[in-house]
C-alpha cells in the first residue's frame, strides 16, 4: 500500500549503509557498504525479516569532523537495492533504496538527516509516529534520530510504502 504523507512522521531505524569504508575514491568519496540484517517477528513486521543488499554502490564523503576527528557531517549517495525477505514464507521484494542524504552526527549520539529518497526505514514498536513497520520512504524529507532512537521525519513531499505488506502473502493490497 502506498501512502502520501505531508505531515511530520516519526521513524525508528534507517537501514542505509553508514559503515566506515576502508579506501577513499576520487573526489573524497569512499565505499559505504550495507551489511545484511535480520529482525525478529514483531520488531518491524509481524514475522521475521531478512534484508540483503543485491546492488550496493553507496559511497560517502565526510564533509566535516568533530574536534576529536570523528565524522560530524557526511554525504551519502549511490545505488542500493535491498532484497527484503519474509523468512517464514520466503516471499521477497527488491526495494530500491537509492536515495541520497547528508547526515549530521551529534556528539550525544543523535543524527539529523536531510534526504532525497528513496530510503529504507525500519520502525520499531513505540519508536515513532509511523506504526511499527519497514518502509521505503521516497521524497524530500528531514529526519531527526534522538539519542534514544526515536525518529521524527518531516516529509516535505513524498510517499511511504509498507514493505511488510509487500512480503506478507496474507496482506491485501
Amino acid at each position: 500500500m502506498r501512502r502520501t504523507a505531508l505531515a511530520p512522521l516519526a521513524l525508528a531505524a534507517v537501514l542505509f549503509g553508514t559503515q566506515p569504508a576502508s579506501a577513499a575514491t576520487a573526489g573524497g568519496w569512499e565505499p559505504a557498504p550495507s551489511a545484511p540484517w535480520d529482525v525478529g517477528a514483531g520488531a518491524r513486521c509481524g514475522f521475521p525479516v531478512h534484508g540483503e543488499p543485491v546492488v550496493d554502490e553507496v559511497v560517502r564523503r565526510v564533509l566535516s569532523t568533530h574536534a576529536d576527528g570523528s565524522a560530524r557531517r557526511v554525504a551519502y549517495k549511490g545505488d542500493l537495492v535491498v532484497r527484503v525477505t519474509n523468512t517464514e514464507s520466503g516471499a521477497s521484494y527488491d526495494a530500491d533504496a537509492s536515495g541520497s542524504a547528508v547526515v549530521e552526527y551529534g556528539r550525544d549520539g543523535s543524527q539529523t538527516w536531510a534526504v532525497r529518497g528513496p530510503v529504507l526505514v525500519g520502525v520499531g514498536p513505540g519508536q515513532g509516529s509511523l506504526p511499527r513497520g519497514l518502509y521505503l520512504v521516497d521524497g524530500v524529507f528531514t529526519m531527526h534520530i534522538s539519542p534514544t532512537g526515536y525518529k521524527e521525519v518531516r516529509l516535505l513531499h513524498g510517499t511511504t510504502d509498507d514493505l511488510c505488506d509487500r512480503v506478507d502473502p496474507a496482506a491485501t493490497r
